[in-house]
């Protein structure tokens, strides 16, 4: 009797590495990166540095997919219908947290998505075309409660991080300016580099070159102090916006259900791909921070990122159409 059991247990026991391997394997076909935004923008910019080394690592094609609209909303929509099997995974925007109150989603984020690693932060900064009279942030308040509602600003969408922590500054500051929304990063930056609004509030990934360029110039950052991205520019805090922080992020997300081991073998895979010294500093020059974090630290930053914006958002009545 001893002896059967002993050899039921070391017959458990070569077997196991086999069903390991079982376990942790992805779908042997290549797997959907699905980028809720157009080409050109910060979401879509950052996916394309890490995605060659992802690729290499997880050992299949890891093939992109833009699905822009509705404020980085279609592509979440369209990887909350995906199968968790672990084919599918979202490349999410801070949109991701704020769209949860904005707009009537057929889905709430931590029901419908599994975190798996908070890719990379990085400052928002309010820019005006080298062709505006603003020199500084100030001057935009003193214009804008001369005469409210008068001055444009665009943003790469409705109710992203970079419309709400701008109606947050309006609220603080007691002056009003004009929303215009774009069809995500690329669109918009491009509408700002030509002068079509005087006023772009977005991350830093999409101007920082047309900032060097002098085509757009800064006029205040939403980290709470002065950061390296945006050199010889203050923070909104600093400027008389007390306690104001708005730092923009990144994160991918995979659907809820899929088995655990496969997101601990894609979060590894995302962790070294972004530790690479070559990936690192591609996307940290084009003006972010990585983090790499787990996926409870992931799970945990985007849960509070859904409750602060989310009062910001109901005590502005910000929706959708605003």
């Amino acid at each position: 009797m001893n002896r059967r059991l002993l050899l039921a247990v070391a017959g458990a026991g070569l077997a196991a590495p086999s069903v390991l391997r079982a376990q942790n394997a992805l779908p042997d076909r290549p797997l959907r990166l699905i980028v809720p935004w157009p080409p050109g923008g910060s979401t879509d910019t950052i996916a394309r540095i890490y995605q060659p080394r992802l690729s290499e690592l997880l050992g299949r094609p890891v093939i992109i997919e833009n699905r822009g609209g509705a404020s980085g909303a279609t592509g979440a929509i369209e990887a909350a219908r995906a199968p968790a099997d672990g084919s599918t995974w979202l490349f999410a925007y801070d949109t991701q947290a704020t769209n949860e109150t904005v707009m009537r989603l057929p889905f709430r984020t931590m029901e419908a998505f599994t975190p798996v690693c908070h890719v990379a932060s990085g400052p928002l900064v309010m820019v005006a075309h080298h062709s505006s009279p603003f020199q500084n942030w100030g001057q935009v308040v003193e214009a804008a409660r001369r005469a409210p509602d008068t001055i444009n600003y665009a943003t790469s969408g409705v109710g992203g991080l970079a419309h709400v922590s701008t109606v947050l500054l309006q609220s603080r500051g007691n002056f009003g300016i004009t929303h215009v929304p774009y069809r995500g990063g690329g669109p918009a930056v491009t509408a700002a580099v030509a002068g079509e609004v005087p006023l772009f509030m977005t991350n830093v990934v999409i101007v920082s070159q047309h900032i060097r360029a002098g085509t757009l110039r800064p006029l205040g950052v939403t980290t709470a102090e002065e950061t390296r991205h945006v050199p010889n520019t203050r923070s909104f805090a600093q400027q008389g916006v007390a306690d104001f922080a708005a730092p923009t992020w990144w994160a991918m997300l995979g659907r809820a259900g899929t088995p655990e081991p496969m997101v601990r073998r894609v979060n590894e895979a995302m962790v070294q791909a972004l530790n690479d010294p070559a990936v690192k500093s591609r996307i940290e020059e084009q003006g972010c921070d990585i983090v790499a974090s787990t996926p409870e630290a992931c799970g945990a930053f985007i849960q509070a990122e859904i409750a602060k914006w989310a009062e910001v958002i109901t005590r502005n009545n910000i929706r959708a159409d605003s």
